[in-house]
Order: C-alpha cells, then sequence, then structure tokens
C-alpha cells in the first residue's frame, strides 16, 4: 500500500488543509456568532468527523485504482474522474459555508454531493465492494450536514425560527 495508498488517503484531506489555512480568520468570528444548534457537533467533532471521512473515502479511491490496475489509463477515468468532482464540491462547499457565508449556496452544493457519493458508490462496486460500502459513512456524514446547513440557512431566512437561549423569555 505505501506511498500510492498514503498519496491516495491524503489527497483528499489537501482540499479542507488549503481552505482552513487560507481561510481561518474569516471563519472564527462568523462560526462563533451563529446561535448553536442542541444536536451539532462542536467543532473539533466536525473536524475529527471530517477528517476520518475524507481519509476512508481516499483509501476506498485506492482499492479502485489498484484494482483496475493502477496507473491513470482510460478504465480508471469514470471511477477516479467522478471521485475527483466530488472533492472539488466537497471543498467547494467548505469556501461557500466558512467563507462566503452563503449556507443557501452551500446546501444545494451538498445535495449535487450527495448524488455524486451515490453515483460514485454504485460505480465502484463493481470494480470492488469494499470501496463502496466505505462510502456510506459519508453518505450518512452528509445527511448529518446537509441538516445543519439547511437550519443555517432557513435561519438566516427566517430569524424568528433561530432557537432562542434558555436565559432569554421570547414573548
Amino acid at each position: 500500500m505505501w506511498p500510492q495508498g498514503a498519496a491516495f488517503v491524503a489527497l483528499p484531506l489537501l482540499g479542507p488543509t488549503l481552505v482552513w489555512l487560507l481561510t481561518h480568520h474569516w471563519m472564527s468570528g462568523w462560526c462563533d456568532s451563529l446561535r448553536k444548534l442542541p444536536w451539532c457537533p462542536s467543532h473539533r467533532v466536525l473536524l475529527l468527523v471530517w477528517t476520518a471521512i475524507y481519509s476512508i473515502a481516499g483509501y476506498a479511491s485506492y482499492l479502485v485504482w489498484k484494482d483496475l490496475g493502477g496507473g491513470f489509463g482510460r478504465p480508471l477515468a469514470l471511477p477516479l474522474g467522478l471521485y475527483a468532482v466530488q472533492l472539488a464540491i466537497s471543498w467547494t462547499v467548505l469556501i461557500l459555508l466558512f467563507t462566503a457565508h452563503t449556507p443557501g449556496l452551500a446546501l444545494l452544493h451538498l445535495l449535487l454531493l450527495f448524488g455524486l457519493v451515490v453515483s460514485t458508490a454504485l460505480i465502484w462496486h463493481p470494480i470492488n465492494k469494499l470501496a463502496a460500502l466505505l462510502l456510506l459513512p459519508y453518505l450518512a456524514w452528509l445527511t448529518v450536514v446537509s441538516s445543519i446547513t439547511y437550519r443555517l440557512w432557513r435561519d438566516s431566512l427566517c430569524p424568528e425560527h433561530q432557537p432562542q437561549p434558555t436565559w432569554e423569555k421570547s414573548d
């Protein structure tokens, strides 16, 4: 597995790392100003889960690459090309959410991403069943992230739907 497998596992982490390095000073103020949803995980949990998801998806892409003979020939164009598009959309979601602060646009991209991950799993299944199954946690996590993003979008459109802190009394 070494060094190709390590490269496949590390590649998906490149985008979020670059987004964070270039935009972390914009992220903190915006994230701190948002009202916390009671069921929303902390930033540390979000970071850990995303890191695990990206690493698992990277390993799955390595399995597909290996089973199709390695290299970058024609048989790999669709399975890994679709995965590359999925990574680009996923990184775009991070920029839309944390830099541009546009949860509505991020939600649309998340829905597109969900479809791309399902398509990738279906294309990978005949090549490597384990690789396809390794995308299931990604789909589950996208469901959680989409629901959080939906709430952020809804609350930005309708401030009266925002959860009220327990120490404030609403009229």
